[in-house]
């Protein structure tokens, strides 16, 4: 029997990036290991690892240590054998349990998965095969996983010489790293085969070891997790026969619980804790080393990547003032040398936070895009006050006549990789991207980034009402009881909206829904590939990360979110594809055909009368920012009538300043119908503009 809490660790366990199968979150998962005393926790999640960088910062946070695994699903023959029309009977993947040792280990097993998804995809399932366990078995030990598992399929269907068969093949290639598992959730065929795998285990001469492999996080969440797996297969709970887990045991139970269940094999608890503290990996991650991993840009000749930033960079502002001085808006030497002194200031700052290869990398694929008449948008967000960004036309905007500051964009004391989201043609997006392929190593080395769609609010509700079986007319009722806000849970609408808490008071179902609801908001429900994203890594992105194919596309992704990958301290490139580029382009193309050879975009004069009279009448569907009902709305009131204007109606149309009546105070001052006063005169040349 354990002597104390910490004689067992789970290392079987699916949190909710088990898609609609696992519902375990991180901070609950840290806060309930850590309350019970245990020093470790591994995440097993199915074919994935989505969520290993999240689980480990938490685990960490928490002082608890986390064990990087996957639960694989292994094929019964080749992985590349896919011709038998279905994934049951004999032809059902095998499970099996990796842990992650080390460093070489968290490598084998970014190899295994993804080559499971790269050549083994069959069924929705990313499968290895043995070959491949063979070729990448150091560093990783081996549990022989749940009902699943190949051994346990073959001691349940009395086929022991099978079970012998694969047990000795696993304990060959993880030698001693290969344990036999063994659960009990008081379910009969698992008590079959621990009658069996006992035996086995000792004859081998192999280890066992208990596991409980959790599926949600407290023994009273068994009712929310049946109906998570019921959303996941399209059932409804009151089916007979449909999948589900039998009873309400797979929990993350304390070690007294597992004692418990397993007190008559102590030696399979405490291997627990061995495996533990042999599982030693841990993320090397940006926001505790600092380092960043950039592609390698080759400058031509022997120039150094600094170097050669600084050149382009000049090359680029003397190229802005010749462009200038074309337009007839020539700017004096003193002005001339405003600009290169910032620009100095600036390139000096870029170098030493260790950036100049991001600059020059952004800029080559910005080039290329130009080269081959693929529109590219002026730039937004904070790189717009960047002088280098505009010298190397990475952006179109001057940050010195539009007053941007640099700071604001890249701060030496706030050392983080810079961020330049780029618009695109939506039509020449996938171009600029397979150029990046080409330039950095290929899709082994670049890839787009995934996302995850989560369960909000009234989403749930309808996913659980659905399950349950509740009229459609009674769960859009109360769908629509919650209010429209992004940030809105179901506990605060419940305190925002009296009428759902009266139903859920005066009616049982209703009770019932919301409760479960509550349970599963904002778990993950499915993965898709991020509309911007995408990740350039020096060497192989397997090196860092697990790649993922999602449903209906050949292309693999990466297997974590874009703030993982930026934690890992890799390239992240916001590649936006907007349609308005796209419509923009046609219509020149069109006035160059029918009107106006020459006619450029640019010649079009930011003070034209005509323009912004038509733009005060608030017909703005189509005009990228301006076309929401509540953006024209703002229009009519403001009434632009200069750039400026439109700058101010951007930034005035946000939350904050709408809720607190800012922008109706813009209105009103703007159009001497309030009087405009500063605290100290000296502010009014700072603030007069807006």
């Amino acid at each position: 029997m354990p002597r104390n809490k910490a004689e067992f660790v789970h290392l079987h366990l699916h949190s909710q990036f088990s898609l609609l199968d696992g519902a375990i979150k991180f901070d609950s998962l840290a806060k309930k290991v850590a309350g019970m005393g245990m020093p470790a926790v591994a995440v097993t999640d199915h074919g994935s690892m989505h969520g290993a960088v999240e689980f480990f910062n938490t685990s960490i946070r928490a002082g608890i240590k986390p064990i990087i695994g996957c639960e694989m699903y292994v094929a019964p023959q080749s992985r590349f054998t896919k011709s038998g029309g279905s994934d049951s009977g004999e032809e059902r993947a095998y499970h099996l349990v990796l842990l992650a040792q080390n460093r070489k280990g968290y490598h084998n097993l970014c190899q295994l998965i993804t080559a499971g998804y790269r050549d083994g995809y069959y069924y929705a399932k990313p499968r290895v095969d043995r070959e491949l366990l063979a070729a990448h078995n150091e560093g990783l030990v081996a549990l022989s996983a749940c009902l699943a598992g190949e051994v346990s399929r073959m001691l349940l269907s009395d086929r022991e010489e099978k079970a012998r068969e694969a047990a000795g093949f696993y304990a060959e290639v993880f030698p001693k790293r290969f344990y036999l598992e063994i659960q009990d959730h008081g379910i009969r065929d698992q008590r079959i085969v621990m009658k069996r795998m006992i035996p086995l285990a000792k004859s081998m001469g192999l280890p066992l070891i208990a596991t409980n492999d959790a599926h949600y996080l407290n023994q009273e969440d068994a009712e929310a997790h049946d109906a998570l797996i019921c959303i996941g297969k399209g059932a409804h709970i009151s089916q007979e026969h449909r999948i589900r887990y039998e009873g309400n045991q797979f929990y993350v139970k304390s070690a007294e619980e597992m004692a418990a269940v397993f007190g008559d094999f102590p030696d399979a608890l405490s291997n627990t804790v061995k495996v533990a503290e042999e599982c030693n990996f841990s993320f090397e991650l940006t926001s505790q080393t600092g380092r960043y991993h950039l592609p390698t840009y080759t400058p031509p000749g022997d120039t150094d990547i600094d170097t050669h930033l600084e050149t382009l960079a000049l090359l680029g502002l003397e190229k802005r003032f010749a462009q200038a001085q074309a337009r007839g808006e020539a700017l004096d030497p003193e002005a001339q040398g405003i600009y290169r002194d910032r620009l100095t200031e600036e390139v000096a700052m870029i170098r030493k936070m260790g950036f100049s290869a991001y600059f020059v990398i952004t800029a080559d694929f910005i080039d290329y895009a130009r080269e081959q008449d693929i529109p590219v948008g002026p730039g937004r967000g904070s790189a717009a006050g960047s002088m280098t960004a505009f010298a190397l036309r990475i952006t179109d905007l001057d940050p010195v006549k539009y007053g941007l500051i640099f700071e604001r964009f890249l701060n030496p004391e706030r050392i983080s990789m810079p961020d330049i989201d780029i618009d695109f043609c939506m039509e020449g997006r996938s171009k600029v991207i397979e150029y990046v392929r080409a330039k950095y190593g290929g899709e082994t080395h670049v890839a787009q980034i995934i996302t995850f769609g989560a369960m909000k609010a009234k989403a749930v509700v309808r996913d659980v009402a659905r399950v349950m079986e509740l009229p459609y007319s009674q769960a859009d009722k109360i769908a629509k009881l919650i209010p429209n806000d992004l940030k809105m849970t179901i506990p605060k609408a419940l305190e925002e909206e009296p009428r759902l808490k009266k139903m859920e008071k005066e009616d049982p179902q209703v009770s019932r829904l919301l409760r479960i609801s509550r349970e599963l908001e904002g778990t993950a429900r499915h993965a898709s590939t991020h509309a911007a994203g995408v990740v350039i890594s020096p060497g192989p992105l397997t090196d860092f990360m697990p790649l993922y194919k999602p449903s209906g596309s050949e292309e693999l992704v990466t297997q974590f979110q874009m703030k993982d990958v930026e934690e890992l301290g890799l390239l992240k490139m916001d590649f936006l594809g907007l349609r308005t580029l796209t419509v923009i382009n046609n219509t020149v193309k069109m006035v160059r055909q029918e009107k106006a050879p020459e006619f450029s975009i640019d010649s079009i004069p930011l003070d034209d009368k005509k323009t912004f009279d038509l733009l005060c009448s608030a017909r703005t569907l189509g005009v990228f920012q301006l076309e929401s009902s509540g953006m024209r709305d703002l229009i009519r009131k403001m009434k632009p009538t200069g750039f400026n204007d439109i700058i101010a109606l951007v930034a005035l149309f946000r939350p904050g300043p709408i809720q607190s009546g800012m922008a109706d105070q813009y209105v009103r001052r703007k159009h001497g119908h309030e009087k405009v006063s500063y605290e100290f005169p000296e502010l009014e040349p700072i603030l007069g503009e807006t």
